[in-house]
């Protein structure tokens, strides 16, 4: 039997008086974590919840959310995390979809339920707890968790197949997909990682962006099997990140390139509080080579870079080769196979640009409900990630970028990434984003988008001029560039490239 629950029981009764989870100003050891654990399972199961059942959760980052990530595969239940940032067309979707039996949320989200309920007649308000108190129909969660019977619940037998949560994809593309992952898969996550970020029981690891995306177990899941200090920010915020850092000793943390960036920024940056860091990890998009310099310069032999999906393939920069081929996102660690295919499905010679494929032991079961799409992804136990890049003589895994992000200008192929490392070494870019839009002669024609540093003074025009001045290839030149305050980003902090071309070609249309 493969019970990943019993890694908080398992806490709780050898480090008992050990700290576990951090949340604002609670502390609860392992004991007191594992005491609302199990009481969360009682409610759930006295409430109906049996093993394959799935339970949703809508909920922004708190301690409560935590706790249900444990509570709901103690019981063989199947979690579904979901955003707090759907609208309710799609949080209906999503409910539909997987199925959910219970959905355990926040006051705040009542509205978007009461809509989405609309749409789903058998999920009844009765199953829909919120976590700040009760709100119309919906009951709190922290008054049924006093008033359900007492009583262990007994936890059914499961196998290293059976599943542990549905992962939807953030929907950037269309209609997002439900990954499948199980105990196995979710295991691999929690051994695998602990020992590729060197992590220890002792280690403490800060999370300071949303948990409802995958990105957030490849700290959790390792820190949790260890034993680990779990810290949790409420939301991303650059300087409570740093000060939070300074305070609590935090030994490893992992961010989206936007977070890092920002982290740098802050006034209150200093390598001097940043010094207890072990790990930053880079995840989520790629970090650009200026800002990779100057993290390696500013806390040398600290960061990692992984690149991965959700739907299971991994490799990773270690922080010993993070200067050496600081232009790469690394290799595939052990167990792990990857091949460079090119278009007619041959695999592509070193240095040749192709689409990355690869197979390991943490690759999902397929998407929920759509095995058109599992084949699709899935060949022969390879997945196809729909990404482009090559590798070094060493084996060593260099991105070019997404299949759907290239732009077809005039036949010839326009990597965005090329001209954002470009833009990226102007001084006054703190963040840069390329994408193509419609052009009446070429197809399409690269644009971008760009949020300058405080205090930055420098025009559209000019910056345009200065990128096209040093691009590798007249094609590459920017047609028009945009600054903005911010960019669109789904709940994980990735940028929303597809909403700023869809804004920027409405505005173009309206110009008309």
């Amino acid at each position: 039997m493969l019970q990943l629950a019993t890694l908080i029981r398992h806490h709780a009764q050898f480090r008992p008086g050990q700290v576990a989870v951090v949340f604002e100003n609670e502390r609860l050891t392992w004991q007191q974590f594992d005491e609302r654990v199990r009481r969360c399972a009682r409610l759930l199961s006295w409430l109906g919840v049996r093993k394959g059942d799935r339970v949703a959760t809508v909920l922004s980052n708190c301690r409560e959310l935590l706790e249900v990530y444990w509570a709901v595969p103690s019981i063989g239940a199947v979690l579904v995390p979901l955003s707090p940032l759907l609208m309710p067309s799609g949080l209906a979707s999503l409910l539909r979809d997987s199925g959910a039996r219970c959905v355990i949320s926040q006051k705040a989200m009542a509205p978007v339920l009461d809509q989405a309920r609309q749409e789903l007649p058998g999920l009844a308000a009765e199953r829909v707890l919120m976590v700040d108190g009760a709100n119309g129909d919906y009951p709190a969660y922290a008054s049924l968790l006093k008033t359900c019977p007492e009583g262990e619940v007994e936890a059914p037998a499961l196998c290293s197949d059976d599943l542990f949560n549905i992962m939807y994809t953030s929907g950037t593309t269309g209609l997002p997909k439900g990954i499948m992952h199980s105990h196995f898969v979710r295991s691999m996550y929690a051994t695998l990682f602990a020992s590729a970020w060197r992590m220890s029981p002792e280690s403490v690891v800060l999370h300071t962006g949303a948990i409802v995306f995958n990105g957030a177990f490849v700290t959790l899941m390792p820190c949790f099997y260890l034993g680990a200090r779990y810290v949790l920010q409420r939301q991303f915020d650059a300087e409570e990140a740093i000060e939070t850092i300074a305070r609590e000793r935090v030994t490893h943390t992992m961010m989206v390139p936007a977070q890092i960036i920002a982290v740098l920024n802050a006034p209150n940056f200093s390598p001097e509080k940043l010094a207890s860091l072990q790990m930053i990890l880079s995840l989520g998009a790629p970090l650009y080579q200026e800002h990779k310099d100057l993290l390696n310069s500013l806390l040398p032999d600290r960061f990692y870079e992984l690149y991965g999906l959700t739907e299971g393939f991994w490799t990773i920069l270690d922080r010993t080769q993070s200067v050496r081929k600081s232009g790469s996102v690394g290799s595939p660690p052990c167990f792990y196979e990857m091949r460079i295919v090119r278009e007619d499905g041959s695999d592509a010679r070193t240095g040749d640009v192709g689409e990355i494929v690869g197979r390991g032991p943490s690759l999902m079961g397929g998407y929920y409900g759509r095995p058109d799409l599992s084949a699709q992804a899935l060949r022969d136990g390879w997945l196809f990630t729909g990404d482009l890049g090559y590798t070094d003589g060493e084996g060593y895994l260099y991105l070019v970028d997404r299949k759907k992000d290239m732009i077809d200008s005039g036949g010839v192929k326009i990597y965005p990434r090329d001209v954002e490392e470009v833009a990226a070494r102007h001084p006054a870019v703190r963040e840069v984003a390329v994408f193509g839009v419609a052009h009446e002669k070429w197809g399409e024609t690269p644009v971008a988008a760009v949020i300058l540093r405080a205090g930055a003074s420098v025009s559209a025009d000019q910056l345009r001029e200065w990128i096209n001045e040093r691009v590798g290839a007249r094609y590459q030149r920017l047609h028009a560039l945009q600054i903005m305050d911010d960019f669109p980003r789904n709940a994980a902090g990735k940028t929303l490239k597809r909403e700023m071309r869809d804004a920027y070609q409405a505005a173009a249309g309206d110009s008309r």
